[in-house]
């Protein structure tokens, strides 16, 4: 009778610890070394060229390919990947809540966010732009007096650029560039601003291939860094690791070239990792 009671209890311990070995499988999310497990990354869905959800629910653009590539060196498989939309107002937020393990989303590199996030990079110099009809005259700032600017409501680089350069410029705010886009191709507005990066990424969609063209003003300088949760240097480190891979192995040169290319976007050298350039 005590011989049974031994092998049962013996076979109870043995089914717990099966049991909780099969539950910790599932809860692994920072690493892809046993084949099974996610990783969660937060970027744009709406913007073309650099983070873009297609309507068969696939994503595309340079700032997936930087995040495709990173985690690919954390170890993950493009299938091990979860994309989550993470607007701008809710990037610092969602790294601190954790719901996503790094972030690459048109995010500049500032000395106010970098209170709240660290960042891993830069791995992409942008610069506010003025996008315009290739057969536009707009050849500088001041060209823009009397003529009507788009930017998104809430934006601070159309009025920049109305304070510093163009007075007299007519300011049209819309709620997405989509429709500054839109309105550009209809001639309802003259020309676009925002960064050059995203301008190009509209202006490359097949839709309007050869139909606009940046100005290559240089207006500000966007240093676009992987964020990632307050402290962990261990993580910042690898991903500078596998940034710095993508460079020196041409994967970077590709991936501007195949999202930015149909615009003719000069883009900046790869910039070096922790040159923030001011």
């Amino acid at each position: 009778m005590k011989l049974s009671k031994v092998v049962a209890a013996s076979a109870a311990v043995l089914a717990l610890t099966a049991t909780a070995t099969a539950c910790g499988s599932d809860n692994k999310d920072d690493s892809g070394s046993s084949g099974g497990g996610k990783i969660k990354v937060g970027i744009k869905y709406d913007q073309p060229g650099l983070g873009l959800k297609q309507p068969d629910g696939s994503f595309s653009g340079f700032d997936v390919d930087v995040a495709t590539y990173v985690a690919k060196e954390l170890g993950y498989k493009p299938s091990q990947i979860d994309f989550v939309e993470t607007k701008s107002a809710d990037r610092e937020n969602a790294l601190a809540r954790g719901d996503v393990k790094f972030i690459a989303a048109t995010y500049s590199i500032t000395d106010e966010r970098k209170q709240k996030v660290d960042f891993a990079g830069p791995y992409l110099l942008a610069h506010q732009d003025l996008l315009v009809k290739a057969d536009s005259k707009i050849a500088k700032g001041t060209d823009l007096n009397g003529k009507k600017l788009c930017s998104v409501t809430g934006s601070t680089s159309a009025q920049n650029v109305q304070k510093t350069i163009a007075p007299k410029a007519n300011l049209r705010q819309y709620s997405g560039y989509s429709e500054c886009i839109a309105g550009l191709q209809s001639g309802a507005v003259d020309a676009v601003t925002t960064d050059d990066s995203i301008l190009a990424g509209f202006a490359a969609q097949d839709k309007y291939k050869g139909q606009f063209k940046l100005v290559g003003l240089k207006l500000s300088n966007e240093n676009y860094g992987v964020g990632i949760k307050k402290g962990d240097s261990a993580l910042e480190k690898k991903i500078n690791a596998a940034l710095t891979k993508m460079v020196s192995d041409g994967s970077w040169d590709a991936a501007v070239k195949k999202n930015f290319g149909p615009a003719n976007y000069k883009n900046e050298q790869a910039p070096k990792i922790g040159a923030i350039v001011k």
